[in-house]
């Protein structure tokens, strides 16, 4: 104000030159009282950063006697980085609402009293009553009553889950890990229309909700590849500056130019050149990506992981709850000549509802939902054959219920029975061949089925770019390929053990250079540290997949893992265009400057304009929508299927 008050009464002549100098050494002084002290500090610590630089040209401004000039200077530099740090400072608002969003009390009922606490006081065990809509204070398990909650602000998850209460909470708290995702509640999310109580399991400072915060925060310190070049490149950039000022100061007069014609000019190529831009435009944007990544329920990890997603076009995944649903389907039943598949499913399911193990569990409950009931034959003798199936009497009449082996070690098999149960295998199907009494009934067929929305996300990833989206499994090659098949891999290679994982995603990097892995985050940690980024799913809850993964996706959506990849894209978009923005600037104003095409006042103009242009475009990010950059980067692709590795 007081450099446009001077300004305008020079341009009025209002007031004499000693008046006019004094308003602009005042105005110069508060503009660049700030910056004196960040000048100084650098000095201190052997850095001479930009405020250095600033100052160095208002200063010389000043012994020219261009008092308006250096006051200009100081004025829109200290301007500049106010607006530049209220920007920032949306991006790091973002981040601290994380850290908002658990109340700050909570109502406890102790010795069947309830009373209003602060948040800190919790205790692990403590009993929290969540009335209907308010927000949830701690980490912990349902132990009575039922509601739906908006787990969005945590997970980015768009539709409420439904809570219900634990079956023992004794056992619940010894196991917290262990309580499903439909009794377990995290702090920060908020419940719908009913009243629960809730036992809590963490104390404030270890929520999930506070992990993330704090682990977004740490994101913000950790220099990306790019920042660490721009970094380096300052520190012989701003000395060379420096250097060229001086030549330009001593080269001037030699050709002819006065002293102070030559030292106004190198004042102007100090402006011109100093990176302010280039700076802040690597920083900015991935501050802001980080941000919003927090928004939607994704932790990444600083701008390292976020600059190599928006960079590679291979993801490999594991197959078993991260594809799939991660527990046996019975997707077929195939019954043999003269024999009606209730006759077949009765008999499986009489004989299967007497034992534990995971595939009779797929059988009773999917084998009831086909039948339509749940009133069987009940079976008597159940013997389990370990590693062929299991035998029993029902109805007076023995059942044998087993693999293809069992039966070729118990007199043979019906050549059409046979029939359906390798054209089964060959199809990726773990099959179970029923015999009642001397009759072969036919085959049952299970396999881990994929998610519903894999093969979504999949077609979304490749409109994004991503060129190869492979499966390792530990499953057979043959079940490898078939969930492949279905949800549009590229690639399956199946029967691997964990070391092969690990030598798996090293050949994918050895073939693409990066490559990312999907998995849960513990089973996989090797895998997933030896890949570019390793990124986890479901990792609300779970220290090991915080710890161990790049990227870690908090909600168990399949669906988020494009929005991360499209916005990780978009953030590497936005730091190639600062980049050029800023760099351009400098190549331009540096030989307008030099060669006295352009002054002081219009190179800070310039210089300052393209600072607040690069924040502007970083902060973009904010308002990232996955939709938009996939309709963007859209383009036809083949169908490809999945092939043995």
């Amino acid at each position: 104000m007081l450099w446009t008050g001077g300004f305008v009464a020079e341009l009025a002549g209002w007031f004499n030159d000693s008046i006019l100098t004094a308003v602009f050494i005042v105005s110069g002084f508060f503009g660049g009282y700030f910056t004196l002290r960040e000048a100084v500090d650098g000095i201190r610590n052997r850095r001479f950063e930009i405020d250095f630089l600033m100052l160095v040209a208002a200063a010389g401004a000043a012994i020219l006697g261009k008092w308006e000039e250096g006051a200009l200077l100081l004025a829109l530099f200290s301007v500049g980085n106010e607006l530049e740090g209220y920007a920032m400072g949306r991006a790091r608002r973002a981040i601290e609402a994380l850290a908002d969003l658990a109340p700050a009390t909570a109502v406890v009922r102790r010795d069947g009293t309830e009373r209003e606490v602060p948040v800190e006081e919790l205790v692990v065990g403590d009993t929290v009553i969540v009335k209907p809509n308010e927000r949830i204070a701690a980490d912990g398990f349902v132990v009575s009553g039922t509601s739906s909650v908006n787990q969005a602000p945590l997970t980015g998850e768009s539709i409420p889950v439904d809570k219900s209460p634990v079956d023992d909470p004794s056992i619940a708290a010894d196991d917290p890990g262990g309580v499903r995702d439909e009794s377990r509640l995290f702090a920060g999310t908020i419940n719908g229309t009913g009243q629960i109580d809730l036992q809590v399991t963490r104390l404030a400072k270890d929520t999930s909700l506070s992990k993330l915060a704090t682990m977004v925060r740490e994101a913000e310190t950790q220099a990306s590849p790019t920042q660490q070049f721009t970094n380096r490149f300052e520190r012989i950039f701003v000395p060379a500056v420096l250097l060229l000022v001086v030549v330009v100061m001593v080269v001037g007069p030699a050709f002819g130019s006065s002293w102070s014609e030559s030292f106004y000019r190198a004042m102007a190529v100090l402006v011109a050149a100093s990176p302010c831009a280039l700076a802040i435009a690597t920083p900015s944007a991935v501050l802001a990506a980080v941000a919003r990544a927090g928004q939607v329920g994704v932790l990444v990890k600083g701008g390292g992981p976020l600059e190599s997603l928006g960079t590679l076009n291979a993801i490999a995944f594991d197959k078993t709850g991260t594809l799939t649903e991660g527990q046996p389907r019975l997707t077929d039943v195939v019954t043999a000549d003269g024999v009606g598949e209730d006759e077949l499913l009765d008999a499986a399911i009489a004989v299967e509802n007497r034992s534990d193990h995971p595939l009779a569990a797929a059988i009773v409950r999917d084998g009831s939902e086909r039948l339509g009931r749940s009133d069987v034959a009940s079976a008597s003798g159940v013997e389990s054959i370990t590693g062929r199936g299991v035998r029993a009497v029902v109805n007076g009449r023995p059942v044998l219920i087993g693999n293809l082996r069992l039966f070729e070690e118990s007199g043979g098999l019906d050549a059409s029975v046979r029939a359906s149960a390798e054209q089964l295998l060959a199809e990726g199907r773990t099959i179970m061949v029923v015999k009642h009494g001397d009759r072969f009934m036919g085959t049952l067929g299970l396999r881990d089925t994929p998610r519903p929305a894999a093969k979504k996300m999949i077609d979304d990833l490749r409109a994004l770019g991503i060129e190869r989206a492979i499966m390792i499994s530990g499953d057979n090659q043959l079940v490898a390929e078939s969930i492949a098949a279905d949800v549009g891999l590229t690639d399956a290679w199946g029967d691997l053990m964990p070391d092969d994982k690990v030598s798996a995603i090293e050949r994918l990097r050895d073939e693409e250079g990066k490559v990312a892995m999907v998995g849960d985050g513990v089973n996989d940690a090797p895998a997933m540290a030896n890949a570019t980024v390793g990124i986890a799913m479901g990792a609300a809850g779970s220290d090991v997949a915080l710890e161990t993964a790049d990227v870690a996706l908090m909600g168990d959506e399949l669906a988020k893992l494009p929005v991360i990849v499209g916005l990780s894209r978009s953030a590497s978009r936005i730091i190639k265009q600062n980049l050029y923005m800023s760099l351009g600037m400098v190549a331009f104003l540096i030989p307008a400057t030099l060669f006295g095409f352009v002054g002081i006042g219009p190179a800070v103009v310039f210089h300052e304009g393209s600072t607040l242009v690069v924040v502007a475009n970083a902060l973009r990010l904010l308002a990232y929508r996955r939709n938009e950059t996939i309709d963007s980067e859209r383009r036809p692709t083949e169908t490809v299927q999945a092939v043995g590795g």
